[in-house]
């Protein structure tokens, strides 16, 4: 629901941006400042979604996490779709998510929220985990303790009894006991 408000709260925003612009320079340069802003960001999105993928390659070939070319990959992507999308504001949006340097801002944002996320979600599993302990301790005990008694299966630690190792009598092969 909060996204289907974002959104209708977007539209309505674009288009009361483009009525304010088109009555203030005319409807003809408006429509040419869309255009001019969709072919701009069409360029800059063919040129840097090229230069990604061949990061992407490269970052692959040296086998190393290619986080920065992933990262750079949604927001490419996220840029095309807003320029794509009929409206100055979304195309501004669009062209921030495409140019390079804020780019590497907004990657720098992304990045440090993931972590920021991950963390969270860890500390959570952390906590969810001991109180799963604490209920079962009660319960059962902890599968991870394993009562027991250690004992030495060696020769050398058994005290000698009659003089020394127990003899065992001779083993008679399989063919000495068939009777012939």
């Amino acid at each position: 629901m909060p996204i289907l408000v974002l959104l209708l709260v977007a539209g309505v925003v674009e288009i009361a941006v483009l009525v304010a612009l088109g009555q203030l320079i005319g409807v003809l340069p408006t429509i040419g400042l869309l255009l001019v802003a969709a072919a701009l960001g069409t360029w800059l999105l063919r040129r840097e979604g090229r230069r990604a993928l061949l990061e992407f390659r490269e970052a692959a070939r040296q086998r190393r996490p290619p986080e920065r070319e992933l990262t750079d990959g949604v927001l490419i992507a996220a840029g095309g779709i807003l320029i794509i999308l009929p409206g100055f504001i979304s195309d501004v949006c669009g062209l921030l998510c495409l140019f390079p340097p804020t780019r590497a801002m907004l990657r720098n944002r992304m990045l440090r929220a993931a972590q920021r996320r991950s963390k969270e979600m860890q500390d959570q599993m952390w906590l969810h985990a001991q109180r799963t302990r604490r209920e079962q301790g009660s319960a059962a005990p902890d599968s991870d303790v394993i009562d027991g008694e250690v004992v030495s299966a060696t020769d050398d630690d058994e005290p000698p009894s009659r003089g020394g190792p127990e003899q065992l009598p001779p083993q008679r092969s399989a063919q000495a006991e068939r009777p012939e």
